[in-house]
This record gives C-alpha cells, sequence and structure tokens, in this order.
C-alpha cells in the first residue's frame, strides 16, 4: 500500500473521530438545554402550582451521566481531558515521547475496559427499572459502554498519529 492511501486513510478516520466528537458535543449540548427546561419546570411546579414533578430527579440523574460521560470523551478527543503535564514538559524528548505512547496505550486499554464492562452492566441492569420513570436501568450504564468505545476509538487515533509522527521524525 503507497504511502497516500495510508494517509488517506488515517485522514478518514481522522474525520470519522471528528464526526464522532461534533454528534456527541451536540447530544450533551441538546441534554444540557434539556436538564434546564426540566429543573425550570420543577420549579415552576414546585412553587406556582403545588404540585412538584417527581420525575425531574431521575431524568435530570439520568442526563448527567449522560452528559458527563460522553463529554469526557470528547475531552480525550481533542486531549483537553485531565491531564498534569509538568512530568512531560520537563523531560527530555525521547522520555517525553515515552510519556506519549504510554498515556494513549494506557487509554486505550481504558478504553477497552470500560466498554466491555459497561456493556456487562447495562446487560445485568436491563430488565430492572428506574422508579418513577419507568425506563430500564441498563439505560443508566450505557453511557459507561458508549465512553468506553469511543475512548477507545480516539486512543487508537491518538496512537496513529504518534507513530506517524516518530516515523516522520526518525526518517528526517
Amino acid at each position: 500500500m503507497s504511502s497516500e492511501k495510508s494517509l488517506e486513510k488515517i485522514s478518514s478516520y481522522d474525520r470519522l473521530l471528528d464526526l464522532f466528537a461534533n454528534i456527541t458535543i451536540i447530544i450533551t449540548g441538546v441534554g444540557l438545554v434539556v436538564m434546564t427546561a426540566i429543573f425550570g419546570w420543577l420549579v415552576f411546579g414546585r412553587y406556582v402550582l403545588n404540585s412538584t414533578p417527581t420525575w425531574v430527579e431521575q431524568v435530570s440523574l439520568l442526563l448527567v451521566v449522560y452528559i458527563s460521560f460522553l463529554g469526557a470523551t470528547v475531552g480525550v478527543h481533542k486531549k483537553s481531558h485531565l491531564s498534569v503535564s509538568v512530568f512531560r514538559e520537563i523531560s527530555p524528548k525521547p522520555v517525553r515521547r515515552i510519556f506519549d505512547f504510554l498515556s494513549y496505550a494506557i487509554l486505550t486499554g481504558f478504553g477497552l475496559v470500560m466498554a466491555v464492562y459497561g456493556y456487562k452492566l447495562t446487560m445485568f441492569r436491563w430488565t430492572a427499572e428506574i422508579p418513577l420513570i419507568h425506563v430500564s436501568e441498563g439505560w443508566r450504564s450505557l453511557p459507561i459502554m458508549l465512553s468506553g468505545i469511543f475512548v477507545f476509538l480516539y486512543s487508537i487515533g491518538h496512537l496513529i498519529h504518534f507513530f506517524k509522527r516518530t516515523y516522520e521524525e526518525d526518517t528526517r
């Protein structure tokens, strides 16, 4: 396979990951708007109608899980998620490469573990029901699995870029 074709595949993979990240941002943004609206309804119902909507708490807890887990994956994709870069920045270039590789490799493994065990948890809880909103408890753990899949895919993308960058630096 020519190097142009391999670069083309990497760039299409990057475009796919960017699409996933953009869709995730839209979904989490809509989730925040919905959560704000239902809390507005909670306040209106409690203080104006004197009838507190009991379902709001359960729906908002469900939304928080989706917003948190899916939003964190976008941070992994954009390399803006939690990190401590002091040691990496003060290290010499060869050590920095090792830190980069290890962080991407560990994130890849972590994403895979999250996906597998998130799936198992979702399947285990699927028959139980969330009180007051009458949907499956599996919906609460589904974001763990989805987040694991996205962290895995984004980390694979980072590893591809790492090896490409390393190869380019070594061939100069």
